[in-house]
């Protein structure tokens, strides 16, 4: 029983090393590949200077801060299941009138004539 805690235990403890170091060398080699495809591309095609690592970091911190990119785990793929249950369920709480209706409102709107009976 001692020893199942213990490999119980080192394993935590190299999760919790290894872990920050996976995250540190992730995030250098991604501003990395920003800095170097952005100096290799951007000043022949729009004659941009080109950027140290700090201002590649830089861009992909704003990038984060404004479009909400680099999703992390799961918790993004988690609403959506939870939203998409959600509307499984309001659908099936319908009636087939209102199926009906719900069915043609969204013929139409995706640009489609009136659908055919």
């Amino acid at each position: 029983m001692d020893s199942e805690h213990e490999r119980g235990h080192n394993f935590r403890s190299k999760r919790a090393i290894f872990i920050p170091i996976a995250f540190v060398a992730g995030v250098f080699i991604f501003t990395t590949a920003v800095m170097f495809l952005w100096n290799a591309i951007l000043p022949g095609v729009i004659g941009v200077h080109a950027i140290t690592y700090w201002q590649a970091l830089g861009i992909l911190a704003l990038s984060k801060i404004l479009f909400g990119g680099f999703h992390m785990g799961h918790g993004h793929h988690r609403s959506h299941i939870r939203q998409t249950q959600e509307m499984r369920e309001k659908w099936m709480n319908l009636s087939v009138e209102e199926k009906e209706k719900m069915k043609k409102e969204w013929w139409n709107r995706f640009g489609h004539q009136e659908k055919p009976e």
